[in-house]
């Protein structure tokens, strides 16, 4: 898709430098001559918001390092140390807790209009998956984040997540033990979630690299879903036309994100987190964050046995499944078409499955108790009917619309029906 390097060294060091770590170069043609498709909306500017959030999680973290004492006489002091004592602590601390959140917004932002415009699909099979494992190593290294406050929420979701791993057979009481430390949530606990938590988001910075890279092999998707034919006619250079339209779009996300730092830094989080953890009391409900509710909703959906699965167990896969299941999307939606514009059943299906998602969300944050709990099981089998059902066989029966032969006939003024992709349907092969 890039194609040949354009670069051009302008002076002595760079041509030095160029022979033997080409450096400028890379960083030429991977942000500023790579050929970039001219119909990207703003949708696609939420991968330089998520570079923007992973180096804000970063540096904000290795600051909050410093001053963090990963012991569990001190944990909880020491935060609100950091909040009341160390310079600008409280911004810090905020902007790393608010950043979560905000991080996962884009996050599932990003996923979801995948998922619409068709991302997953050839040849972009190795990026998406990329994506998604870097998603489950964000929700892990969100979790163990959760855990360093050691407020109640904290030590009780550490508790009760980390049992459910002694529910898969013959390895998983040997891998609570280890990651406890010892027989229970303890001291031991702590400093392993810190350790890892201090490593992953490392760990995800180099999967980013990769991502990065799987993206410049074939190119950006697009929302007509049709493959660049024609560079020069079709493509623009990055820079400056989408570093200045993902510029803008990082501006007014940060502005969203600087509201909740100033004026609500603990509207997304739980009010029992501000209590230290006391093993001796169990709060009345105990719930991950915002963003992890959809996955705790499914966890929680299978209190019933499964043949010879027991329920625990069932629920842990199922909540695995439902992250894993994702890699398999390229190969479970059958359609020849990929973007959703096209396919008017699929993207009414698509609207179905976000607010599914959502409802599960809010499923996860309400007691375990009826009419939840019905909610949830409902909700859980539409899921993943969605993927294992619905698209292998609206990609066989749907009668989708034609979509423009070129991405130049879609951006033509006063494009034609066939040019604009919006009337002509076509059967189905």
């Amino acid at each position: 898709m890039s194609g040949p390097s354009n670069y051009v060294p302008k002076s002595g060091f760079e041509k030095w430098l160029d022979t033997r770590l080409p450096v400028v170069r890379f960083a030429y043609d991977t942000m500023i001559d790579f050929p970039t498709p001219k119909n990207l909306n703003y949708w696609y500017t939420f991968g330089g918001i998520l570079a923007v959030c992973l180096a804000t999680q970063i540096i904000t973290g290795i600051v909050l390092a410093m001053h963090y004492v990963p012991h569990i006489d001190y944990a909880f002091n020491s935060v609100e140390r950091i909040m009341r004592d160390v310079n600008y602590g409280w911004l810090i601390r905020n902007i790393h807790m608010v950043g979560a959140s905000m991080f996962f917004l884009a996050v599932y932002i990003h996923m979801f209009r995948g998922l619409y415009y068709g991302s997953y699909k050839a040849p972009r099979e190795v990026l998406w998956g990329l994506g998604v494992i870097i998603f489950l190593l964000m929700i892990i290294t969100a979790f163990m984040g959760y855990v360093l406050p050691w407020g109640q929420m904290s030590f009780w979701g550490a508790t009760v997540i980390t049992n459910l791993v002694g529910a898969v057979p013959f390895v998983g009481e040997p891998i609570v033990t280890w990651l406890w430390g010892g027989y229970s949530v303890d001291n031991a606990t702590l400093n392993r979630f810190f350790a890892l938590h201090y490593l992953l988001p490392f760990v995800i910075a180099g999967m980013v690299v990769l991502h990065i890279w799987a993206l410049h092999v074939p190119g950006n998707n697009n929302p007509t879903g049709v493959e660049v034919q024609d560079v020069k006619a079709e493509t623009v250079p990055f820079h400056p036309y989408y570093t200045i339209k993902d510029g803008f779009a990082i501006s007014v996300f940060l502005m969203i994100f600087a509201g909740f730092v100033f004026f609500a830094p603990n509207v997304l989080g739980h009010t029992d987190n501000y209590i230290p953890a006391n093993p001796m009391v169990t709060p009345a409900h105990i719930v991950p964050e915002w963003y992890l509710l959809p996955f705790y909703a499914i966890l929680r959906a299978i209190d019933f046995n499964i043949l010879f699965i027991d329920a625990k167990f069932g629920g842990v896969l199922f909540m695995m499944g439902s992250i894993l299941i994702l890699l398999a999307l390229p190969w479970l939606d059958t359609s020849k078409i990929k973007s959703m514009r096209y396919r008017p059943v699929a993207k009414l299906c698509w609207i179905l499955f976000a607010v599914n998602f959502m409802v599960l969300g809010l499923c996860g944050a309400m007691p375990a108790e009826a009419p939840w709990t019905h909610i949830s099981k409902i909700c859980t089998f539409f899921y993943f009917a969605y993927f294992v059902i619905i698209l292998p066989v609206l990609g066989v029966v749907e009668k989708p619309m034609t979509p423009p032969a070129s991405i130049a006939d879609s951006i033509k003024p006063h494009a034609g029906p066939r040019d604009s992709g919006q009337a002509i349907p076509v059967p189905a092969e």
